[in-house]
C-alpha cells in the first residue's frame, strides 16, 4: 500500500540526512510528527526505508520511496562490488536516521540530547592487522585507511558526525576524504596530527625509537606531545622524524612516495634505525630479531620485496652491505 504523500515532511527529512536541517526546521519536523501516531509511523517509515536502501542523496530535494525500495532490492542480489560497498555504507547516515527516530519515541528529547544519545549507544570500533598481515578499509566518512602488521586504529562509531578524531597505534596509511568543517585527526601518545584531506603515512609502534609521518600530497600539522614547541606543518614529500626519549621533531625532504610500499608487499628502509628496522623484520615475518647494543643507533637504506624473500635472503643482502653481520640462537635472529 503507497504511503499518502507529505512533500514538505519529506525534504525536511532530506535536509536532516544531508545535514542542512537547521534548529527551527528540525523543530517543525519534531512538531509534525508528534502531532498523530500515524504521523510518527510516516516519519519512521520513511527513515527506515532511506537506510536500508542507501540511497542518501544529498542533492535530492525529495524522497522516492519506490526509488528507494527497488534501489534496495538491486543491492541484495548484485555483485560483490555492490556489496563491498553497502558494508561501506556509512554509519553517518544511521545514527542521523536513528537519532529522529529516538525523538519519535521520546517526544520531549531535545535536538542534541537525542543526537548524544544515540551516539552514547555504540562502544568504540578498533580495527588490527594482525602480525604477518596488512589489512585495508574504509572509515565511515569514507576515506580510506591500510594498516601494517602488528596495527590498529580505533574510533568512535559516531565518526564523522560532530568530529574526525581516532587513535593510531602502529603503522597507517591515509587517504583522507576532504571535509573543511570537520578536520580529521590521528591522537598517538607522542605525536598528534591534523589535516583537512591528504594522503600520508603514519608509523608509530608503541616499541619504536622513533616516530615518522611522510606526507605525499596536501598539508599535515603536528603536535609535539613530549616538548613543548610550535606546531610543525609538512608540504608534499617531506617527513617528520621524532625521538621518543628526546622530544626532538625535525623535518626534511624524503622520497615520500615509497613510505607505503608495504601496501603492495615491499619493504623499504629510509635511513631507519637499525632497531626499528628489526622490530619492522620481527612484524613482517613473526620472528625474534634483535640488535647488538653497539648498532642500536645505526641507520640502514634499502628496499626489499617481501614475497619470495625469506628473512634470511634479507639479513643475507643486509650483511653484503658490510654494514652489519647476523646469527641465528634459538630461533632468535641477532644483528650485531
Amino acid at each position: 500500500m503507497q504511503l499518502e504523500k507529505h512533500t514538505d515532511i519529506d525534504q525536511l527529512i532530506t535536509r536532516y540526512l544531508s545535514d542542512t536541517l537547521d534548529k527551527e526546521s528540525f523543530a517543525e519536523l519534531k512538531r509534525w510528527s508528534s502531532a498523530s501516531e500515524s504521523n510518527r509511523k510516516y516519519v519512521k517509515n520513511k527513515l527506515e526505508i532511506w537506510f536500508s536502501s542507501g540511497t542518501a542523496d544529498h542533492t535530492a530535494a525529495h524522497f522516492n520511496k519506490d526509488k528507494a525500495f527497488s534501489s534496495f532490492k538491486r543491492r541484495m542480489t548484485g555483485t560483490r562490488k555492490r556489496k563491498e560497498q553497502l558494508l561501506r555504507f556509512s554509519w553517518k547516515t544511521f545514527i542521523r536516521a536513528a537519532a529522529v527516530l529516538l525523538i519519535l519515541i521520546l517526544p520531549v528529547a531535545t535536538y542534541r540530547q537525542g543526537k548524544e544519545a544515540v551516539k552514547q549507544t555504540f562502544a568504540d570500533m578498533v580495527v588490527e592487522a594482525p602480525m604477518g598481515t596488512h589489512t585495508k578499509l574504509y572509515l565511515p566518512d569514507g576515506t580510506l585507511v591500510w594498516l601494517n602488521a602488528g596495527s590498529k586504529i580505533m574510533y568512535s562509531q559516531g565518526f564523522g558526525i560532530d568530529d574526525r578524531k581516532l587513535k593510531l597505534e602502529g603503522e597507517g596509511y591515509f587517504e583522507v576524504i576532504r571535509n573543511e568543517k570537520v578536520p580529521f585527526k590521528i591522537n598517538t601518545k607522542e605525536v598528534n596530527l591534523q589535516v583537512l584531506g591528504t594522503r600520508f603515512n603514519f608509523r608509530n609502534y608503541p616499541d619504536d625509537e622513533e616516530v615518522t609521518v611522510n606526507l605525499m600530497e596536501g598539508k599535515v600539522a603536528l603536535h609535539n606531545q613530549i616538548r613543548t614547541m610550535p606546531d610543525l606543518c609538512l608540504e608534499p614529500e617531506e617527513k617528520m622524524v621524532l625521538n621518543k626519549l628526546t622530544g626532538e621533531m625535525s623535518k626534511s625532504k624524503a622520497r615520500t612516495n615509497k613510505s607505503n610500499v608495504w601496501i603492495n608487499g615491499e619493504l623499504f628502509f629510509d635511513e631507519d634505525l637499525l632497531e626499528d628496522i628489526a622490530k619492522k623484520l620481527t612484524r613482517t615475518y613473526n620472528v625474534k630479531v634483535e640488535v647488538a647494543d653497539s648498532l642500536r643507533n645505526k641507520r640502514f637504506y634499502g628496499s626489499f620485496e617481501i614475497s619470495g624473500n625469506t628473512i634470511n635472503k634479507i639479513l643475507d643482502t643486509m650483511v653484503s652491505t658490510r654494514q652489519v653481520k647476523y646469527r641465528c640462537e634459538h630461533d632468535v635472529y641477532i644483528l650485531y
